[in-house]
């Protein structure tokens, strides 16, 4: 197979089961409710969301939502400019499918910054479900929409013994951030990438490297 087809299965997989999931969170479960994945305490659907950052984290009000929007298109660019040049140097099917997942995780979001905000109605606590392309228009402009969130799991929920200085008495959870699959596929793409294929960042050393005696030799010569 084509890597270049690998690259176009990889992000279109990733962005269709990110979007599919977040239309039915959207429209089928009211913000703040969920459900235990398979009777797991542990690991729960919560719909909530956010400005846009991943792991439900904010940014700077409706300005840092412009901002981080644009941020995240330029990115996206700059990595499919990478992700290219990787298939041209032949690089290995691992480091490619990586890129491939941080740009679909990437891209995901950046469809409900982009349109979200468009096409559905506002999401409140007891509020009722959301609707699709509702009469009224959609809760926000283009870039505005927010990020849905639905996967969360709180491995460790207790209390703290009294005895445990400063927080003794108070409640302590891991996990505490509620993402979503777009968040999942940049987390396992970038682990990837560190855990395995770490010869791409001393491969861009060396060519860096490369091409800067490169220009000095240029330069000596010319020079001379």
């Amino acid at each position: 197979m084509k890597k270049s087809t690998v690259v176009l299965l990889t992000i279109l997989i990733i962005l269709i089961t990110d979007q599919i999931v977040k239309f039915y969170i959207k429209t089928h479960i009211h913000y703040g409710d969920g459900f235990d994945i398979l009777g797991l305490s542990w690991a729960k659907i919560h719909f909530v969301e956010n400005e846009g950052m991943a792991f439900g984290m904010s940014f700077g009000g409706l300005t840092g939502k412009y901002i981080l929007s644009i941020f995240r298109i330029i990115m996206v660019t700059f990595l499919f400019y990478i992700l290219r040049s990787l298939i041209k140097q032949n690089e290995t099917t691992g480091l490619i499918i990586s890129f491939s997942m941080i740009i679909a995780g990437a891209l995901g979001n950046i469809i409900d910054s982009m349109f979200y905000g468009l096409i559905f109605s506002e999401s409140y606590f007891h509020g009722g479900l959301a609707t699709l392309f509702p009469a009224e228009g959609g809760y926000g402009s283009f870039l505005t929409g927010k990020v849905v969130d639905m996967l969360y799991f709180p491995l460790i929920d207790t209390v703290l013994p009294e005895w445990v200085p400063v927080w003794g008495g108070e409640r302590f959870e891991f996990f505490r951030p509620v993402f979503n699959i777009a968040d999942s596929a940049i987390t396992v793409g970038v682990a990837s990438i560190l855990l395995f294929h770490r010869r791409f960042f001393s491969n861009e050393t060396v060519k860096e490297n490369k091409t800067a005696e490169e220009v000095n030799t240029q330069g000596d010569t010319s020079q001379a």
